[in-house]
This record gives C-alpha cells, structure tokens and sequence, in this order.
C-alpha cells in the first residue's frame, strides 16, 4: 500500500529499473491533509444533475468521478470529456454527421457530403434497444453534459478552447441520436482490399495478387459469376474514403482525389494466469495502435456510482470506457478483422440512371435530398443515393457502386457495445454482453482476481452463401447476405493449461475452425503475435514492469529471419563487407540510436522488397506489364509493412526467382543501394547512425497548417525505435514518420487494482496550454507508464484538483 500511495504521489514506472518511481515518499495523515488542502477546486452548476458530483483529477489528468447515480455520472462523464477535448468532440461531430462546411467553408462540401451517405439511417428503437437495456438513458445523459459545457461557454466566453475564437466559429449542441447516428470513425479496410484485389487480378492476373497480399486461408480468387471488371477503377472509393478519412483542415480538397486508407491500425493484449506472474494474481495488458493524434484518440476516465466502479481507456466522444477494469472483471481488445463490407457493382437502366438491375427487373433508388450549410457561401443542395444494399459512393457511364456495411445495421456504432461489457461481474455476464459486439471486430481478453482469464473475439460477422467476399460482386440479387452468424459460432478460449493468451490480430483461428463461415481473409503479419508468444511462453514471475517492457519490445523478427541468408553471402565489395559486419554483429533489436536498424529497415522496405517483387513479376508478366505491376502493387503496401511477402520469396527462390543465385544477386545489389541510401541520409560514417535520426514522431493539431502559432500546434519531431513489425508497433511512412502504435497502453493488476498503470499520449488534455497537454509524451517515448489508481485513498493522494458539479 505504502508503494502504491507513494507512486501515487508523483511516480512514474519505468520497466527497465524494475519497480523503480521517479518520486518515493511515505504518507501520512498530516501530508495527505496538507496535499488536499493545496488542491485547486472548482464550482460548476449543471443543468440535469440529481446531486452534486465530485471529480477528483489526479496528478497525470485522469478525472476520477463519483457520483450518487448511473445517470449523474454519465452526465458528469460528458460535462468533463467536453471540458478536456471540446475542440476535438466538435469536430468529430461535424465530421461525422457532415457539417464541417458550416465551419470551414465550401471546400469540404464533398466530404459532408460523403459523411451524410454513411450516417445510421434505420430505426432508432431497434439501435438502442441493440446495445442494451439503458444505452440510450447513459448516451441522453452523456450527451446533456456535453451541451451543459457547451452552454456554459457559449456564456463564458473564457471557458472557450482558443481553436475556437481563432477561427471564428463556436461549437454546437448534440443530440443523443448523433452519437449512434455518426458510424464512419470505425476501422475498416476490407472495402479496400476488394478494390485493390479486383484491380491487381483484372490488369495483372492472379500471380500478380498473390504477390499483392497475403490471404489466410490462401483460397484461390475466384471472379464472381457475372462481375465485369473493367468498369471498376480506383476512384470508385473516392467518396467512401473522404466518409472514413480523416479531416484535413487547411489542405485545400476540391477535386482532389482521397488517398486509399492504408495505415495499419493493429494492437496486442495478453492475459497471463496466476502461475505465470510473481504475485499469483493474473496480468492484463493491452496497447491499441491507432493513429498517433494531438489530442489523444483516447480519453482516460473513472466512473464510480451506485453498481458501477468501472476505469480506463475510451473515446472522449463516447460514454463509458472499452477497455480497462471494473473493479471484478479487466478486459481489453485488439482488432479481430471480420469482413463487414461488400462492394457492389450495377448495371442501370439507360433510360433512368435511377434504376438498377435487381433481378428481372429495374429497381429506383432511394434519393436523400439534404442541404450543407456553408460558411461564406450559400448553402448547397446534395443528393444521396441508395440501393436496397447502401450508400451508392460511384456512378458512370451506366454503372454505379454500392457499399454493403455491417455497420451500417443496428447496434453498431463503433465501441459503444463496451456499455454492456463494461458492468460484468464475472465471467460468464462478459460472454453474454460480447454476444452484443457489433463493430469493429474485436478480440477482447479478460481476467478475473478469482485466476478465470479468457480471449472472446466478437463483431458482426455476414452469412455469405455463395460466395466468399474476396471480391466485389454484381448487384443484381445474385449475392445477397443471408443474415448474421450469431456471435457463438466464432472461437474463444479460457483458462488454457499454459496459463496465458495473447492476440495481435494475426490469423488466429485455430485448427479445425470451420473456415466456410468466412470470417475474413485480410488478417495483419504474425510477426508481432510470434514474438509476444514466445516471451510468453517462457514467462514466470512476472510483474506489471515485464509486461511494459514487453509493450515496448522492439526486436525485429522480420531481421531474425533474414539474418541467416546474409549471413551466407561472400561478397567481394568492402563496401559490402562493411555492411554485413555491421549488421551481423546486430542483436536486431531497433532502438533508436542505433546505426543497423536505419540500415535494415532503408534496406528491408526501400530496396529488397521493390527488387523481389520486380524479379518475380518479371518471371510471369511481359516486361512492360511487370513494370506497371511493380508501380502498382509496392504503394498499396507502403504502409502496412506487411513483411511476409519478402519472407516468402526468401524462403523459396526457385519457385519465385528461378534460382538460389539470382536471390544472391538481388540481396547484394539491393543492399549496396540502401548503403548509399543510408549515406545519402545519415552521411557517409556508419558510426554516426542512428534510427532515430530517420524515424521520428511528429504530432500535429488538426488545425496546425491554420493555426500554426498556436500553443502546442506540433510536438516533435521525436527520435523514435521500432518498427512496423516490433511488438512495440512504431509503424511508419516512406518518410520514416510514425503514422501509427501505441498512442494508449495500459497493464491492470488484476485483484490489486492500484498496482495497474497506464499511458495516454501527449496527455489528457485537448486544450492547448493545459498543464495535462502533453505531460504524457517524454514517458511514452522512454516506455514508461503513470500509476493507473482505482481506490479512493490512492486517488486522493494524488489529486491535483478538485471539481465539484452542483445542479443547476
């Protein structure tokens, strides 16, 4: 207790001095007496609260709410998400219901546009009642603290973030419906993958794809009865990424052409049982990598009230928390990539581009006439288009586009199922509320202080009959879903005999799953789920500290595989020699400062892989076609990094190459060519190398190119190690900066609830200038983590201030 207390008392945890604080002092009633005495308090009157409400904001900006009812800390939930992270609440709003227009002006009619095809437009009491029993009690209360805050600075004036006097506009008031409405802030790619697979199989043929992608199963592509591939074009999801994209603000869009949404948005979680850790007691641990945002994409909060003690990470723009503990139950999620979209592809009526082939007949579209509200301009009149399938996002020459979406249906607002799950007791009331999971697909890992721990993936899954989903199809009624599998049909584990579990959204299906359900076929590199499974698997004693550093595991496994074949070379240029000592004397582990992870990853990404592709497309296209197949194939996986492609070529030349000697040529040539890259960038002394002087953090507002003077417009440009493969994912673009990881980790101590810790980068806060602005980003980048305090004496140990909300 004396240690908790004392790391609540300003500690950070850093893994590589195994329990070490950064502060240590013993408290006592005189010093919690003093310390409470020194806290800031505020006053605030709430319109809608039954009772006063106490927030306790500790040391790191975690709010801390207690409250006297479910209703009055959802409320207060919202009034203090809205205090931290208006700015960023208001523009997910406009973003999501299509009203950045009214805002920022004419130049983002399209993607208002775009946004408004993708809104939930079914029955509102089948969306609430697919959630649970008082998601729409919870989400109105949540929503009436957002608009109290938004009042009280429409009122005052000071309480308005700066973004919003800067550029002269004034945040809005929600609606309860916006929260389950706005559905387009989900993770989804398999709308892309079909694209992508369509194009590559249509202008190159099915070896050409293979080396595109890996598919787990490694089905063959088969084009789907009646489907004409050469209406198909890239633009065909030009609106469909402008709905799901980001908002770029100051970055002129009118015809513009969005970019494919390629960013790997992956994560890991492990649970380990009580006979793999030091205290007997299980350990959760759980790292999201989404985007790396300022503000946080996550928001960090403690709800406390009668039948609910629930704490960790959520959206801010959410009720709730996905992923945390409650007191009996911690659970924590990574994607489980179920394919929940379906391209399809229309003949329409040459007499009424309205109509589209359904059958033996022409069936009218549905048509939305809406008007977008413009800043400095007149409003403008758009038009929505649907099939019986979804938004049409594609229309030419007497074709049009659809996209199907799973999360479209009722109940599937991204993340809002976590209502459900987050009030379990046990283990059996979890299973029942993941059986509410809709989007995006998750595996959620859990444990229990009773030593129950367990991996239940979730998420609508569509029943596709005859057909498998890899490609777009025609819409002509000749593929249609055939409803939902229920939840129960996908695989889950619990208490397995080795005492741990861990997910890394690998293809992890295990044997003897019956793969004609057709769970999906995009699943992400296993190279990160392999090397936290083989830590694990020789885990004993572990503690919270293990599984940081594990979270910021930067070994390349990619390089353990590659190491041997260089290993074999003899080349006779010294220029060669030099760069296979160095990176044979290479442990492969990408720490910033050092000079052979820059080479190897300028090498593994710039030149082997572009080499290997172009020799094995050489072998089976025409020369001209390989080279257009080469341009086409090596950009789409630019982000990703997916390495088994390389691994695979690697492992089996003759089959890919020809022959063991032309692999020999390529891992020569290829090499020298990142040696002169590498010199070109970091100068001609290896010594002086360094990772991280290519690969670096940089942290931008969203309003950053309009607002560059204001306070904390970017931070950074920050060294950074790993990679796209670590476990500690730093994955990055062809400039070398992160565009995703691990922006929010997390390890609970399950049954010793203030022994978790946490991270939340750059800090609680959206509001530039707030001391919680970005307090979290040094101990981020050096793998550390604040204590994550769940009892009431540790957290006001802790308490930096105080606010009290009395109703109005």
């Amino acid at each position: 207790m004396l240690e908790r207390l004392a790391r609540a008392a300003g500690g950070w945890v850093h893994p590589g001095r195994k329990g070490a604080m950064a502060r240590a002092l013993k408290p006592s009633a005189e010093y919690l007496e003093v310390m409470w005495s020194a806290v800031n308090e505020s006053h605030f009157s709430v319109a809608g609260l039954s009772a006063d409400v106490e927030i306790v904001v500790d040391e790191w900006g975690i709010p801390h709410i207690y409250a006297a009812s479910s209703h009055d800390v959802f409320l207060a939930q919202g009034f203090n998400a809205a205090r931290d992270r208006l700015f960023q609440m208001d523009l997910w709003r406009r973003r999501g219901l299509g009203l950045l227009s009214a805002a920022f002006g004419p130049a983002f009619v399209e993607q208002d546009r775009a946004a408004r095809l993708f809104l939930y437009r079914g029955d509102l009491r089948a969306e609430w009642l697919a959630y649970g029993s008082d998601t729409k009690d919870v989400t109105t209360a949540f929503v009436a603290g957002v608009n109290a805050f938004v009042s009280l600075c429409l009122a005052d004036p000071r309480q308005l973030p700066p973004e919003f006097e800067a550029l002269g506009y004034l945040p809005e008031r929600w609606e309860p419906t916006d929260i389950p409405r706005i559905r387009s802030h989900g993770i989804y790619h398999n709308a892309e993958q079909e694209l992508a697979r369509a194009l590559a199989l249509r202008d190159f043929g099915p070896e050409a794809e293979d080396l595109r992608r890996v598919r787990d199963p490694q089905n063959p592509v088969l084009v789907p009865s009646g489907l004409d591939l050469s209406v198909l074009c890239d633009e065909v999801l030009d609106v469909y990424r402008l709905a799901t994209g980001p908002v770029n603000l100051g970055t002129p869009q009118a015809g513009e052409s969005p970019e494919p949404q390629h960013t790997p948005e992956g994560s890991n979680n492990w649970v380990l049982g009580g006979s793999r850790t030091a205290s007997g007691r299980p350990l959760l641990a759980n790292d999201p990598h989404r985007a790396v945002t300022l503000p946080s994409l996550r928001y960090i909060s403690h709800l406390s009230a009668p039948g609910l003690d629930v704490i960790g990470g959520g959206e801010p723009v959410l009720p709730g928390v996905s992923i945390g503990h409650n007191g009996h139950v911690a659970f924590g999620l990574t994607i489980f990539p179920i394919d929940q979209e379906d391209i399809y592809v229309y003949e329409l009526n040459p007499r009424n581009d309205l109509e589209y082939r359904y059958r033996d007949g022409w069936e009218r579209m549905t048509v939305v006439t809406e008007t977008i509200p413009v800043r400095d301009a007149d409003p403008q009149t758009v038009e929505l288009r649907y099939t019986r399938h979804g938004p049409v996002v594609f229309e030419r020459e007497g074709t049009a586009v659809a996209i199907r979406a799973a999360w479209l249906e009722p109940g599937m607002a991204p993340y809002l199922g976590s209502m459900e799950y987050m009030r379990a007791h046990d283990a059996a009331e979890f299973n029942s509320a993941m059986n509410r999971w809709g989007a995006p697909g998750e595996n959620q890992v859990y444990a229990m202080p009773d030593g129950t721990i367990g991996w239940r993936p979730g998420g609508l899954l569509p029943i596709r009959p005859n057909w498998d989903g890899l490609l777009p199809v025609p819409g002509d009624g000749r593929y249609e879903w055939a409803g939902f599998h229920d939840n129960d049909v996908l695989p889950r584990d619990e208490n397995p005999d080795r005492d741990w579990l861990a997910t890394a959204n690998e293809f992890n299906l295990p044997h003897g799953f019956d793969e004609t359900i057709g769970v999906g076929y995009d699943w992400y590199s296993p190279d990160r789920a392999e090397r936290i499974r083989t830590v694990l698997a020789a885990a004993q004693d572990w503690t919270v500290d293990d599984c940081l550093r594990l979270q910021t595991d930067y070994l390349s496994t990619p390089f353990q595989k590659v190491a041997p074949l260089l290993a074999e070379l003899r080349p006779a240029s010294p220029e060669l020699h030099r760069a296979l000592d160095l990176l044979g004397a290479w442990d492969g582990v990408e720490d910033e400062g050092s000079a052979p992870a820059a080479l190897f990853e300028i090498w593994f990404r710039n030149h082997l892989r572009p080499q290997l592709l172009v020799a094995a497309l050489e072998r089976r296209l025409p020369p001209d076609v390989a080279g257009r197949a080469a341009a086409r194939l090596i950009p789409q996986e630019q982000y990703s990094g997916d390495p088994r492609i390389v691994l695979r070529m690697l492992a089996d030349p003759e089959r890919h190459l020809g022959s063991s000697e032309a692999l020999t040529v390529i891992l020569e040539r290829s090499l020298l060519a990142a040696v002169r890259e590498a010199e070109d960038r970091l100068g001609p002394d290896a010594a002086s190398w360094a990772w991280g002087t290519l690969h670096f953090a940089l942290l931008e507002h969203p309003a950053h190119r309009l607002l560059p003077k204001l306070d904390g417009a970017r931070l950074g440009p920050i060294p950074r190690s790993g990679g796209s493969d670590t476990v500690g994912s730093t994955a990055f673009s062809p400039d070398f900066r992160q565009v995703s990881g691990a922006s929010f980790r997390v390890v609970i101590d399950v049954g010793d609830w203030d022994g978790s810790v946490a991270v939340n980068v750059p800090g609680q806060s959206g509001v530039p200038g707030s001391r919680h602005y970005s307090d979290h980003l040094e101990g981020w980048n050096a793998g550390a983590a604040f204590p994550l305090l769940y009892s009431r004496a540790a957290v006001d140990a802790a308490a930096s201030s105080r606010i009290v909300l009395s109703p109005a």
